[in-house]
């Protein structure tokens, strides 16, 4: 009859075995398959690295340090914010660097913060040039603070607003097209508004804007001759031209309230007598003061044919419809 082992005394002979069997030898050769592994391993690493090594030297003789791809030329399209010394200044360019190591992102976002910059993109054109390509805002008016003499504003540097509402110093490049701009004129109390760089939302400034687009809808220079606006009071904006002719104008239909203001300044120039004052608000019997002195005309009027002149066309006239006839 055989004997039975328990699970506990089978385990135990196992394990005696096992001790038994692992001889000096045996342990030597699982330590040279360890190495042999970790060798494997490492050389692996290494060869990773050495690539990656390899990569970027090439790289760095390639590109990096290849003196072909030098920083040689500035491409600057042509615009009224900024010329090449400018642009050098703004975007803080190193100008002997690799074109490859010149981040284009930060450099447009340094010029795209530029109030006086609507957009702008900055390219790398291999081998040594970077385009860039700006625009400029397009001012509408100068703005200042009620009470300012507008002429002190008209200056490089003064506040410009463009069709947006974004408000910008006027650059050196610009002040030529800007000068002869009108100048809207804010409240005191506003003053804080005139920052460059604001997107101004202002109703007085806007009713200011609405009439001056009236003004030039109907003549395209009253941009010349209008000097300044500003809201006199909670229901009308007041207008000054530039030869101190003052003129007040309701919210509303303001169409008809500009054709006849212009109406009445070519008249008045055709006539000539200046007007001081008048207001546009009422559509019939509108009131006006008189100067004294003639004032030069808005505009050069075209000047009436004198009764010479008509003569003279029609005896033109009759005279070559009888040669037509014959």
């Amino acid at each position: 009859m055989k004997r039975r082992t328990t699970n506990s005394r089978q385990n135990s002979r196992m394990k005696r075995l096992e001790v038994r069997v692992m001889s000096p030898r045996i342990a030597w050769f699982g330590f040279l398959r360890a190495c042999g592994k970790s060798a494997k391993l490492l050389a692996a690493l290494a060869l990773l690295g050495g690539l990656a090594y390899g990569g970027w030297y090439g790289v760095q003789r390639a590109f990096l340090r290849n003196p072909e791809f030098q920083l040689r030329q500035l491409s600057l399209n042509s615009n009224k914010a900024l010329d090449e010394a400018g642009l050098v200044t703004a975007a803080d360019l190193d100008l002997h660097a690799n074109l490859f190591k010149l981040d284009v992102e930060q450099i447009r976002t340094r010029l795209a913060v530029r109030p006086e910059i609507a957009s702008v993109t900055v390219e790398r054109h291999l081998p040594s040039t970077l385009a860039v390509n700006i625009t400029a805002r397009t001012p509408k008016a100068w703005l200042a603070v009620s009470g300012s003499d507008p002429a002190a504003i008209r200056r490089e540097g003064g506040l410009l607003v463009d069709a947006d509402g974004v408000t910008y110093a006027c650059p050196g490049l610009q002040w030529e097209d800007a000068r002869d701009l009108p100048v809207v004129l804010v409240p005191k109390k506003d003053e804080a508004l005139l920052v460059a760089g604001q997107t101004l939302k202002h109703p007085e400034i806007e009713r200011c804007f609405r009439l001056l687009a009236s003004a030039v809808a109907a003549d395209p220079q009253a941009v010349r001759w209008i000097d300044r606006l500003e809201q006199a009071n909670p229901w009308s904006i007041q207008m000054t031209t530039r030869n101190g002719t003052v003129a007040t104008f309701g919210f509303d239909n303001q169409t008809r309230q500009i054709t006849d203001f212009v109406t009445a300044l070519d008249h008045a120039s055709r006539e000539g007598y200046g007007i001081a004052t008048i207001s546009l608000i009422p559509q019939r019997n509108i009131p006006i003061t008189l100067r004294e002195e003639p004032v030069p005309p808005r505009a050069t009027p075209v000047p009436e044919p004198t009764k010479e002149e008509i003569r003279s066309d029609r005896r033109s006239k009759d005279l070559k419809s009888l040669l037509n006839r014959n």
